[in-house]
């Protein structure tokens, strides 16, 4: 036999090792024993921080993308939530602006029916309280509607009245509702008097604004004693109005060398553009007593007298 051909390698018999359930054993006591010794010794820690030291940077690395993930989904979370508060903000703010506005628009109508109240309370005349309810959309005239009429016995030509004084006249009279004439205007003429002076007069409207006025006091003489903040009151001679409302106060005197007549313009103390809440007097004719007929024949004396 060739010396190449012998084999030099050790019998199967001899290289046999430790069988698999020896490994198993011998591992898993060997496992045991490290879990109890770095539970009870800690044997492994500077291992462990060696490893997790070295391991570091790795693990960075792979979480950063988690990182910017997580950090976008806030972002945008968080704007969605401060874009959800500002709505809700400007909702509040405007609701509560909305709620300021009606206490000041409240506290006005409380001044105003204050003032329509004293006034009635002043006043012997029996009267109505209504509400404006819109301006008529004839642009030549002055007219307003309210939300009483015949239903409530509104008589035409009834004064209406703001708590200021005189804001015009009943001038129609439907079934659920009426028409009322401004001073201001064209159509519109009011006997009024002077309280400085006690002279007579009669104001007219004037629609045109130029002046800032709203009403023209008319007829009166150059030389008439007439001032700058003269009030103005209803003289009571018209059997309309009461004597004594405030109508209209002087804001300017026109006295020209030409004319034997002064430009007094006026402007009306009710508000005419803002009112809301008025008093419909009853005219004053209807409480005034009837004139006497004239008798329609003749006394037999007088008819012998003149034979």
């Amino acid at each position: 036999m060739p010396l190449g051909t012998l084999e030099r390698s050790a019998p199967s018999l001899f290289r046999q090792g430790p069988s698999a359930l020896s490994q198993l054993v011998l591992y898993s006591a060997l496992a045991l024993f490290l879990m109890v010794a770095d539970a009870r010794l800690r044997i492994t820690d500077p291992l462990r921080k060696a490893v997790a030291a070295v391991l570091y940077p790795a693990q960075w690395i792979m979480l950063q993308p988690v990182e910017w993930a997580t950090r976008g989904t806030g972002y945008f979370q968080s704007l969605q939530d401060a874009k959800a508060e500002a709505e809700a903000a400007r909702a509040q703010m405007a609701q509560r602006s909305l709620q300021v506005h009606q206490s000041e628009t409240l506290a006005q109508e409380n001044e105003a029916l204050r003032k329509l109240l004293g006034l009635r309370e002043r006043l012997k005349v029996p009267s109505l309280a209504a509400q404006i309810l819109y301006e008529t959309a004839d642009p030549y005239t002055r007219r307003v509607m309210l939300d009483r009429g015949q239903d409530a016995d509104v008589q035409p030509g009834s004064p209406v009245l703001d708590g200021a004084g005189v804001l015009g006249q009943v001038t129609r009279v439907y079934p659920l509702v009426s028409e009322v004439t401004l001073l201001t205007d064209r159509e519109q003429a009011i006997p009024v008097l002077n309280a400085r002076t006690g002279a007579r007069g009669v104001a007219y409207g004037d629609p045109v604004a130029s002046h800032g006025g709203g009403m023209e006091l008319r007829f009166v003489s150059a030389n008439a004693d007439v001032q700058d903040g003269d009030m103005l009151t209803t003289s009571g001679l018209d059997g309309v109005y009461p004597a004594g409302l405030p109508v209209a106060r002087v804001v300017r005197v026109e006295r020209r060398a030409d004319s034997a007549f002064a430009r007094i313009y006026c402007a009306p103390v009710a508000a005419i553009q803002g009112a809301r809440h008025v008093l419909v007097l009853q005219p004053e004719a209807m409480r005034l007593p009837q004139r006497p007929e004239a008798a329609a024949e003749e006394t037999p004396a007088r008819k012998k007298g003149r034979k």
